[in-house]
């Protein structure tokens, strides 16, 4: 019947398509039998592909398989093989993304307390529009401290915390593996720094080498919910009083999908994850896109103060990507108003990573981390909240200099989580939300994980750390100052044109301290402030 169907048009000739592969694998039958010491050890070779070419020509679901039985299947093959091939043949050192070849290669180098050092000068074309350069100082000040910390806590907070100026981001139990999770802790405890746990909950991997943890509450509240969703008090209180809580985090949006929440697909919903979560097993598991606790800016400090109270009095923030400006705004009224004020705020950056996500809401909403910074650390030094509330920055952060330029815009401190995850061994093979990570990170598959050695893994982890933190020192150094805290937007400078490098103090034009409360309409931000209602995220106009 199939040959029948072949040929009942007059003109099959023009299905040669289907007779080329035909033909190709009689050949191999014929090959296969003559060079054969056996005839059944031919046929056991060629007879599966056989069948397959069968099966792909009368299938009616793909035109390619039809068309070209078997050999149309080298196609999907050489799509799954694209991203390392392009890795390791294709790209230049500077191509790759989101992470480019040079990046990458320095934090494994770290990692691994391999040599560092770039020789011949720099790759980068200086005179590009893209570069950026950090002002130095014929004076440089050989006796800056090596490292300082970030004391986060307002006087609202009885249990402060000393922050490293580089720490572990937001990355959950469920979209990394529990060898991942125990890795990463393990080696935020041997460098001193703290290793933040998502919006997925608090697990027994976060607690099991004594690292510092700040515990990421997202939408979802998980790990602190009730049967409904909503946010449990009693649960949340008796985990954020555990020593190794240190502060918690108050989850709004995340970079990479903003005002999208987050989905945990059935098939990586174990039973294990599910309990950390407190959801049920092997079903999908919504993170909503807003928040049940709270829906306007007063409320949100509401919901903040009592975690610090539930907690112990430990620091509570809040992590968002900045989208509307005047909401940045109306938090900062909120806290004037109400005299509740947050511990900390990160600045995530629409550039940030995530396991999966719509690819238009990465490409397309959400504000770069920069702009992000420049509205956040501006409402708070014009309000006169910057000496209270820390500022912290997160995207695309890996070397010193990236950490020294968002203190440059404000940021007391910086996260990473891809870089830290290239220290682990990441390839950047891009399956993060497939459970098929070659390497045993972003999978909760135990064949896959057992190649990620936690002891091993651990030590690269606080290797990176501290290795980055020696550069942002040298660049301390050589900037002539005394802490990154010292960093200013005069000592970031950009191109304008061909012919003029600007700071971008002239590109962002930093407030006066305290001026919104008394001079608003004297600053760049008159708009958003009077647009502002801390009783309400929407625009009053």
């Amino acid at each position: 019947m199939l040959v029948r169907g072949l040929f009942a048009d007059k003109g099959w000739e023009r299905n040669l398509g289907l007779w080329i592969p035909l033909g190709l694998l009689a050949a191999i039958v014929l090959l296969g039998v003559l060079v054969s010491h056996h005839f059944f050890w031919g046929l056991l070779l060629i007879v599966p592909l056989l069948l397959i070419a069968l099966w792909d020509l009368a299938q009616t679901t793909h035109s390619l398989r039809r068309n070209y039985p078997l050999t149309s299947r080298f196609r999907w093959l050489f799509e799954d093989l694209r991203p390392f091939l392009r890795s390791y043949i294709v790209e230049g050192p500077l191509e790759g993304r989101p992470f480019d070849r040079v990046a990458r290669s320095l934090v494994y180098a770290r990692a691994k307390k391999q040599e560092d050092a770039h020789p011949f000068g720099t790759e980068l074309d200086v005179y590009s529009n893209e570069y950026e350069a950090l002002c130095h100082s014929t004076a440089p000040n050989a006796n800056a401290p090596k490292r300082t910390r970030v004391t986060v806590g307002t006087d609202q907070c009885s249990k402060p915390y000393d922050a490293a100026r580089l720490n572990i981001s937001a990355m959950s139990f469920g979209a990394l593996g529990s060898h991942a999770i125990e890795a990463l802790n393990m080696g935020a405890k041997l460098g001193n720094f703290y290793h933040d746990t998502g919006e997925g909950g608090l697990s027994p991997y976060h607690l099991k080498h004594g690292g510092d943890v700040v515990w990421e509450i997202g939408s979802g509240y998980f790990g602190a919910r009730d049967d409904n969703g909503n946010f449990d008090p009693e649960s949340f209180r008796d985990k954020s009083q555990h020593d190794q809580v240190k502060m918690t985090e108050i989850k709004l949006s995340q970079g990479a999908k903003p005002g999208h929440g987050g989905l945990l697909p059935a098939a990586k919903v174990t039973v294990e994850i599910a309990n950390t979560r407190q959801v049920q097993a092997n079903k999908d598991c919504l993170s909503p896109p807003g928040h049940s606790a709270f829906s306007t800016p007063r409320e949100m400090l509401e919901f903040a103060a009592k975690m610090r109270e539930l907690s112990g009095g430990k620091p509570v923030g809040i992590k968002l990507c900045v989208g509307m400006p005047h909401e940045v705004f109306a938090i900062c009224k909120a806290m004037l108003d109400s005299g509740i004020t947050l511990d900390f705020i990160v600045v995530d950056g629409g550039g940030g990573g995530t396991g999966a996500a719509p690819l238009e809401l990465s490409d397309h909403v959400g504000l770069p981390l920069r702009i992000g910074l420049y509205y956040v650390n501006n409402a708070l030094i014009g309000t006169g909240l910057k000496d209270k509330v820390k500022l912290a920055a997160s995207e695309k952060v890996f070397s010193g200099s990236a950490i020294a330029m968002n203190a440059a815009l404000g940021a007391n401190w910086c996260n990473a989580a891809r870089a830290f995850m290239f220290s682990l061994g990441c390839v950047q093979s891009l399956r993060c939300h497939t459970g098929t990570c070659p390497t045993g990170v972003a999978t909760s598959s135990p064949a896959r994980q057992r190649g990620l050695v936690i002891p091993e893994k651990a030590e690269r982890v606080a290797n990176f750390q501290s290795k980055t933190l020696d550069s942002l020192h040298d660049i301390v150094v050589a900037c002539g100052l005394e802490t990154p805290d010292d960093f200013t937007p005069r000592h970031l400078r950009q191109w304008k044109n061909n012919a003029e490098m600007i700071p971008w103090s002239q590109i962002v034009h930093e407030v006066e301290p305290g001026k919104l409360l008394h001079e608003p309409d004297d600053t760049a931000f008159a708009e958003y402030w009077r647009m502002a209602n801390p009783d309400t995220f929407k625009p009053t106009l």
